[in-house]
C-alpha cells in the first residue's frame, strides 16, 4: 500500500479511536461490542437509512471492524417513494466516504403498494439479503433501538398479537423468514434513541430527516405520540423492560410445553413427509394446542411464516368440536380427521375445502 493511502487510513482510524475517548460514546460502544460477541465470524453488513440511528450504527460498526479486523459492507437503500430519496442516498454515501466507509446504494424498482412503510421495509430487506447472499455474509446489522422496541410492542398490541408476537421483536438475533440463511442482528435493541442521536451528532454530525416520521397517517407515528403521553403519566423504560422480561419468561414456559406436546403427541412420517396428531395433542391448554398445531402445519407445508391465526383457530374448532371428516387445506397442507387422530400431509389434492 502506498504511503499516502497508509497515511489516510491511519488518519481515519485515529478519528474513530479519538471519538471513543468520549465516556458516553465508549459506554455505548462497549455494550454494542458485547452484543456482537459470538455472532460475527469474518464479515457482516450494515443497513443504512441515513437517519440518526443508522448513522450512529455506522460509526459503531466501523469502530468494531477496525478493532477486530472484520470486513464490513454498508448498504443504503433508495426506496424511491420520496422525491428526494435518490439525492439523500447519494448524500449519505458521500458523507460516509469522508469517514472511510465505502457503501453501495440499492434501489427499489417496484411500484409502491398501499402500505408504504411496510412495502419499503420488506423490499429493503430483500435487496440487502440478496447482496448478503452474494457476498456470503450471514449477519445484517440494523439500528433498531429500545424506542423501536416499545413502539413495536404497542403496534402489535393494537393489532391483537398474542404473547409470542408481542415479544418477538425484543430478540437480538432473528430471521425474517423461517428458511432464511441470513440473520438480522439488533445490537442496539437496549440502547435509547437519545444515545444514538448523541453519537450521530458528535461523530459524523450528519443525518437525513424523514418527513414521514411526523405524518399522522402512519400508525407508528400515532403510537409514538401515544407512548409520549404514557411517559407523562409514569411509563418508564425500566418499568417497560421489567414487563417485557416477565412476558418473555411466560413465553419460554409456554414454548417448553409446546415442544413437549409435539414430542409426546405427534409422529412425523419421513416417507410421506406427513405428521400424525394423537387425540391427546388437542387435550392441552388452548395456547399450547394453537402453537403446536401452527408449528406442525409450518413444518409440513414448508412455509416461511406461520399460517394466519384466525385461519388456524377456525380449523382447530372444526377439528375439535365437529365430526366433519372432509379434507381441509391450509398453508400448503391437507388436514384430515380420522377417528381420534388428525393427519397433516403436503398438499397434493385439488378437490379439497380451502380455509
Amino acid at each position: 500500500m502506498k504511503k499516502k493511502n497508509l497515511s489516510v487510513k491511519k488518519k481515519i482510524h485515529n478519528f474513530y479511536y479519538k471519538k471513543l475517548d468520549d465516556p458516553r460514546i465508549k459506554r455505548i460502544y462497549l455494550n454494542f461490542k458485547k452484543k456482537l460477541s459470538g455472532h460475527i465470524k469474518n464479515s457482516f453488513c450494515v443497513a443504512v437509512s441515513g437517519g440518526a440511528d443508522s448513522m450512529a450504527l455506522s460509526f459503531l460498526a466501523k469502530c468494531y471492524s477496525i478493532e477486530n479486523n472484520k470486513k464490513s459492507y454498508f448498504f443504503i437503500v433508495d426506496h424511491k417513494f420520496r422525491k428526494n430519496s435518490t439525492l439523500e442516498a447519494n448524500l449519505v454515501k458521500k458523507k460516509l466516504r469522508l469517514f472511510g466507509i465505502s457503501s453501495n446504494i440499492l434501489t427499489i424498482k417496484k411500484k409502491i403498494s398501499k402500505n408504504i412503510q411496510s412495502f419499503a421495509r420488506d423490499n429493503r430487506y430483500k435487496l440487502i439479503i440478496n447482496q448478503s447472499l452474494n457476498k456470503k455474509i450471514d449477519m445484517i446489522l440494523t439500528a433498531h433501538h429500545v424506542d423501536d422496541l416499545i413502539e413495536n410492542f404497542f403496534i402489535r398490541l393494537l393489532r391483537g398479537s398474542g404473547l409470542k408476537g408481542l415479544i418477538s421483536f425484543s430478540k437480538i438475533k432473528s430471521k425474517l423468514k423461517f428458511d432464511d440463511k441470513i440473520f438480522i442482528l439488533r445490537p442496539l435493541i437496549d440502547t435509547s434513541k437519545k444515545d444514538l442521536v448523541y453519537i450521530s451528532k458528535n461523530t459524523f454530525n450528519f443525518n437525513v430527516n424523514d418527513p414521514s416520521n411526523l405524518n399522522d397517517k402512519f400508525l407508528r407515528v400515532k403510537v409514538r405520540k401515544l407512548i409520549s403521553n404514557l411517559e407523562d403519566d409514569g411509563l418508564s423504560l425500566d418499568k417497560f423492560k421489567l414487563s417485557l422480561k416477565n412476558l418473555d419468561k411466560s413465553n419460554f414456559a409456554i414454548d417448553h410445553y409446546v415442544q413437549k406436546n409435539i414430542c409426546d403427541n405427534s409422529r412425523y412420517l419421513k416417507l410421506t413427509k406427513s405428521i400424525i396428531l394423537k387425540d391427546d395433542f388437542f387435550n392441552q391448554p388452548d395456547e399450547i394446542v394453537f402453537r403446536s398445531f401452527s408449528e406442525a402445519i409450518q413444518k409440513v407445508g414448508k412455509r416461511n411464516t406461520f399460517a394466519r391465526g384466525a385461519k388456524v383457530e377456525n380449523l382447530l374448532k372444526n377439528l375439535i368440536f365437529s365430526n366433519n371428516y372432509s379434507k381441509k387445506t391450509l398453508s400448503g397442507c391437507v388436514i384430515q380427521k380420522f377417528q381420534n387422530s388428525v393427519i397433516i400431509s403436503p398438499e397434493k389434492w385439488k378437490n379439497t375445502s380451502k380455509l
